[in-house]
C-alpha cells in the first residue's frame, strides 16, 4: 500500500495534558536556544478535548511552571474554597479527618476537555501542529528503533475491505516518538509488550470512573466545593470512592470511580454509580436538577511500582500513558504536564546530540518532585487489596505514625482480570431497576456522551478467540463484559439456532478502555476506530 509520508523531529500520540506539555516545553526551549525543532500532535479525537474526562481538581504547580501566566490566558477561576471527605452508610454520612497535605484548598475545578482545548490554542501560538482526527494505529520500527508512527485508514466497511471513499493512513517519520495516549494506550500496551518495558514492574491496577454533569437549583449549590467520599455503595465489595464537585453555571461533577481488580463477576461498576447517586447525601442535590453529560474512563492505579520503563529507542512514554495519577491526592494532571516538561528536556538534548535512546528521561524523573511525591505513597493503593478498612488502618498509620518512612514496597502479583472468581464462587448481585429520576439506564446514559461512531465501520473491539465469550465466559464467568463496559456495548443474544452469542454494538462506545483491561482472558482488544470516532464531551 502507497502512503503518504511525512517527516518531522517529534511526533507525540495523544492531544491531552501531557502531549501537549511535552510540546510546548520543548517549543519553550528551542526558542530559548534558537533552535528549530519540528513538532507534530496527533490526536484521535475529532477535536481537542472530544475524548478527554476527568475527575477534575487541579493541581496548578505544573501549569504555573509550564506557563506562568496560564491565569490570565486561560479564564480558570473556580479556586477550591471548601474541601471534605466523608465516610458514607446507607442513609449517614461521617465527616473523616483531614489530611492538610492532600488538601484540595487552593486547588482548581476545572474541565479537563476545557482546559486542553486552551492548551492547544497555546501551543498552536507557538508553531506546533496538531492534527485532531489522526488516530496511530502502530508503530514504524527499523533495526529495533522507533522511526515513527502510522495513522489509521478510512473508508474501510465492516468487513475492513475498502471502499469509494477508502483513503490510506499517513506515515509520520520522526526522530522520537512520545506516546501520551492517556490510560491503557492501544500503541503504548503495544511498544510496552514488544520491548518487555513492565518485565521488572508489579501488576498495573486500575480504576474505572464513571461521571455526570448535572444543572442543579441554585439553592443547592456552592461554588468552589468539593466533596469526596467512601464507603457506600462500594463498601468492601471494591476498592474506590465517589466525589461531587461544584462547577460554574449552577453545574456539579458527580462521579464514582471504582477499582477494576473486584472479584465478582455479578460486580458492575455502572450500577454501584446508581447506587451512589441515591445515597441521601448525592440525591438532595440532584432532585430537580438536569442531567447533562455522561461519560466514562479508566483511570491507571497502580503506582510506581508499577511504572514501566519509560524509555525505548526511539521514544518514551509520558502522562497515564504511563501511570503517573496521585492516588492519596487523587491527582494526575499535573503530574502528567510535569512528565511531559521532563521528557520534552530529555528529548531536546537527545536530538541535538543525535540519540535515539533519551536515556536521561527516567534519571530526571526519578529525582523530580513528582516521583518522591509518587514513592512516598507507594503502599496506599496495595493496601487496599485486603479490605477497606484494612485499607483504611494502614493508610493512616503510615501516614500519622510512620510518616511514609518505610523501608518496604507492597506489589501486586495478580493483574485486574486475574482478580476474577468463578460464577460459582460468588453471589448474585441484585440492583434495583432505574427510576429515570436519579438513576438512569446505559442506552440513556451513552446517548450524552454525544457518541460519533459511522456504523459501517469495522468493529475496533477485536477478540482474539470468537468461541470464548461464550465458551469461557458466558458458562465459567456469566459474561462479565455486559457488566464491567459502561456503555452498554457488550450483550448476550441468541442466534437463529437459540444459541447463545455475543453481540459487540461498537458504536456505543465510550472509549473507556475497561474491556481491554477486565476481560478475564485478555481476548478483547481496544484499537481506534475511524478518525474522529468516538464520545464528543464538552464540559468533563
Amino acid at each position: 500500500m502507497q502512503r503518504e509520508v511525512i517527516n518531522v523531529d517529534v511526533v507525540i500520540v495523544g492531544g491531552g495534558p501531557s502531549g501537549i506539555a511535552t510540546a510546548i516545553h520543548l517549543k519553550q526551549l528551542c526558542n530559548k536556544y534558537n533552535q528549530d525543532i519540528s513538532i507534530a500532535i496527533l490526536e484521535k479525537g475529532s477535536s481537542i478535548g472530544a475524548n478527554l474526562i476527568s475527575g477534575c481538581v487541579m493541581d496548578p504547580v505544573s501549569l504555573n511552571e509550564l506557563i506562568p501566566q496560564w491565569q490570565s490566558l486561560f479564564a480558570i477561576r473556580n479556586q477550591v474554597v471548601q474541601d471534605d471527605l466523608y465516610f458514607l452508610t446507607t442513609n449517614d454520612r461521617f465527616k473523616l479527618p483531614h489530611i492538610k497535605e492532600w488538601s484540595n484548598i487552593g486547588n482548581y475545578i476545572i474541565s479537563l476537555s476545557q482546559l486542553c482545548i486552551k492548551l492547544a490554542e497555546y501551543a498552536e501560538s507557538l508553531g506546533i501542529d496538531i492534527y485532531p482526527g489522526f488516530p496511530v494505529v502502530d508503530v514504524i520500527i527499523e533495526n529495533s528503533i522507533v522511526v515513527g508512527v502510522v495513522t489509521g485508514d478510512v473508508g474501510l466497511d465492516k468487513d475492513s475491505n475498502p471502499t469509494a471513499n477508502f483513503q490510506p493512513g499517513i506515515e509520520i517519520r520522526s526522530k522520537q516518538v512520545v506516546l501520551a495516549e492517556g490510560c491503557r494506550g492501544s500503541v503504548t500496551k503495544s511498544i510496552i509488550n514488544r520491548f518487555n518495558l513492565d518485565v521488572d514492574s508489579s501488576a498495573q491496577t486500575y480504576g474505572l470512573g464513571i461521571k455526570e454533569i448535572w444543572q442543579v437549583t441554585p439553592s443547592k449549590h456552592k461554588l468552589g466545593k468539593v466533596e469526596h467520599y467512601i464507603g457506600y455503595p462500594l463498601n468492601n465489595n471494591a476498592y474506590g470512592g465517589g466525589f461531587l464537585y461544584h462547577l460554574d453555571n449552577n453545574m456539579v461533577a458527580v462521579g464514582l470511580v471504582t477499582a477494576l481488580d473486584y472479584q465478582n463477576p455479578y460486580f458492575s461498576p455502572f450500577e454501584e454509580f446508581q447506587q451512589f447517586k441515591l445515597h441521601p447525601n448525592i440525591s438532595n442535590i440532584l432532585l430537580d436538577a438536569k442531567r447533562l453529560e455522561y461519560g466514562a474512563r479508566t483511570v491507571v492505579e497502580g503506582g510506581v511500582q508499577a511504572l514501566p520503563k519509560l524509555e525505548f529507542s526511539g521514544g518514551l512514554i509520558v502522562g497515564d500513558s504511563a501511570g503517573f495519577l496521585n492516588i492519596a491526592k487523587i491527582k494526575g494532571v499535573h503530574n502528567a504536564i510535569k512528565s511531559g516538561m521532563l521528557a520534552a528536556e530529555s528529548i531536546y538534548y537527545a536530538i541535538l546530540n543525535n540519540e535515539n535512546l533519551v536515556s536521561s528521561y527516567e534519571i530526571n524523573l526519578k529525582s523530580s518532585d513528582l516521583y518522591k511525591d509518587l514513592y512516598r505513597i507507594r503502599n496506599i493503593r496495595p493496601a487496599f487489596r485486603l479490605g477497606l478498612y484494612f485499607g483504611m488502618f494502614y493508610a493512616a498509620f503510615e501516614h500519622y505514625v510512620l510518616r511514609h518512612h518505610v523501608p518496604w514496597t507492597f506489589r501486586l502479583r495478580k493483574k485486574d482480570n486475574q482478580r476474577l472468581k468463578s460464577k460459582d464462587l460468588c453471589h448474585k448481585i441484585e440492583y434495583p431497576a432505574h427510576d429515570g429520576i436519579i438513576t438512569f439506564d446505559k442506552s440513556s446514559s451513552v446517548h450524552l456522551s454525544n457518541i460519533s461512531h459511522d456504523d459501517t465501520q469495522p468493529c475496533h473491539l477485536k477478540l482474539g478467540n470468537p468461541n470464548i465469550p461464550i465458551q469461557i465466559n458466558l458458562l465459567k464467568f456469566a459474561s462479565p463484559e455486559t457488566r464491567y463496559c459502561p456503555a452498554g456495548v457488550y450483550e448476550i443474544i441468541k442466534d437463529h439456532n437459540s444459541n447463545p452469542c455475543l453481540l459487540i454494538s461498537s458504536q456505543n462506545c465510550v472509549h473507556c478502555k475497561a474491556c481491554d483491561i477486565k476481560d478475564p482472558l485478555q481476548n478483547i482488544n481496544w484499537v481506534p476506530p475511524e478518525a474522529g470516532s468516538g464520545p464528543q464531551y464538552s464540559d468533563m
